[in-house]
């Protein structure tokens, strides 16, 4: 066993939905005196009754020094509320973390950032802000904007920078705080692939030197690809704490779900929801039907060149093939609407099994939603089909076969056309 930096014990949080807080003790005996039951019923809801969401229940959990837990389950599982208690920035109904060691957190990119200041000068705000004293921004400042890629944009304010670029250099000063355990929630799909790079590349650095990193992602590829250690959360519990792929393929399994709906606006070109079209009149997918996936996507302004793909995952978060506008040929409007996107995924394509849905959102490389997975959902074999037959992998190929006896096999070589034509002899 290692060095122990986080204990967390019995951690619930419980939120009182619509109820009405008073700051000071007049008004809230003013409250009970005009509106008597209202207020009973709120003091009520306070105890767990009407009205109350439990957002955590009854999570603990230890991480040792220089592990990397990742953090997965589904929208309202309580990810980003345990984040918060883990970083003190909001207290628990119930239960107490221990923190060894200096503690940072990254709960949401760009916070302190204004968009009239230049990048330079947002970077000395933004580290202020998150806990840097000046100097180290200053002995550290060429390092934030080159792992950034911003250096020819640094004294231009950033109301003119892409979203993209916004993004990386929000992240990239809080990634060189210098902290012993490092909380990051939902950030990590900021930017293009060769940024994402660095940013696992210096996570991977910091935990070969003894830093501790917690973060919480969707992103099952971010998970295996970054985690020593993977939780789940459902419904506010812990449910699962294994190697990243156990955790993944018990997040598959817990239960299909059919549709996405976007927890809240980004203000970015975003998926606002999706879902699983099913055959006529049912609400089963077998191995012999097409697949069709209905999604809605927003823009808040004009934005030509976006392109949207899909990927199809296995029960461990394996890609198993993605599909996308562009490889269609297909050019999205740039206006600010709400669009339908519906693709199709030619019938007989997936055998009988589980599977995720992953979306993307992305322009020239800039990824602006990344949902991974958003769905995910069961084939069932096809009426007839032998319960015996155990075909392996999960995509079905067509392929052509043909057999004759060897007798009537010349010594050429049969051209490739000629071998596709014929069929079973």
């Amino acid at each position: 066993m290692g060095r122990v930096v986080v204990r967390a014990r019995s951690l619930s949080k419980r939120y009182t939905i619509g109820g009405r807080r008073h700051d000071t003790l007049g008004g809230a005996l003013l409250a009970a005196a005009t509106h008597p039951s209202a207020t009973l019923n709120g003091w009520r809801s306070r105890w767990g009754r009407a009205g109350d969401l439990l957002a955590l229940d009854d999570v603990s959990f230890d991480v040792e020094a220089g592990q990397i837990v990742g953090i997965i389950g589904r929208n309202g599982a309580g990810k980003s509320t345990l984040l918060k208690l883990l970083s003190r920035i909001t207290q628990p109904t119930s239960g107490h973390v221990d923190l060894t060691g200096r503690t940072g957190s990254i709960l949401d990119v760009g916070t302190g950032f204004h968009d009239d200041l230049t990048g330079r000068e947002n970077t000395y705000l933004n580290g202020a802000i998150l806990g840097m004293r000046k100097a180290d921004i200053a002995r550290r400042f060429d390092e934030i904007v080159a792992f950034a890629g911003v250096e020819r944009f640094i004294d231009t304010p950033v109301k003119f920078y892409s979203s993209g670029m916004y993004m990386r250099l929000a992240f990239s000063v809080a990634a060189h705080l210098d902290a012993d355990v490092l909380m990051i929630d939902e950030v990590l799909a900021a930017g293009d692939r060769a940024f994402q790079s660095r940013c696992f590349g210096r996570i991977d650095a910091a935990s070969r030197d003894g830093r501790t990193i917690v973060f919480v992602t969707h992103n099952t590829g971010v998970l295996e690809r970054l985690a020593t250690t993977a939780m789940l959360l459902d419904r506010g519990r812990l449910v699962a704490t294994a190697a990243p792929r156990a955790v993944i393929a018990k997040y598959f399994a817990s239960e299909s779900l059919d549709r996405y709906v976007a927890p809240r606006r980004t203000g970015l070109p975003q998926f606002l929801s999706a879902e699983i079209v099913p055959p006529s009149g049912s609400r089963m997918l077998r191995s012999g039907d097409a697949l069709h996936f209905r999604l809605i996507y927003a823009l808040p302004a004009r934005w030509p060149g976006l392109t949207i793909g899909i990927g199809v995952l296995s029960p461990d978060g394996t890609t198993i093939f993605t599909a996308n506008t562009a490889d269609a040929g297909l050019a999205l409007p740039g206006r600010p609407l709400e669009y339908q996107a519906t693709v199709a995924v030619p019938p007989g394509t997936l055998v009988g099994g589980e599977y995720g849905l992953s979306l993307r959102l992305w322009d020239r490389g800039d990824t602006y939603d990344l949902q991974e997975p958003a769905l995910s959902f069961s084939i069932e074999r096809r009426s007839g089909e032998c319960p015996d037959d155990r075909r392996a992998g999960f995509v079905h190929v067509r392929c052509a076969w043909r057999v004759r006896p060897s007798s009537d096999v010349t010594d050429e070589v049969e051209p490739a056309a000629a071998a596709h034509a014929g069929g079973a002899a």
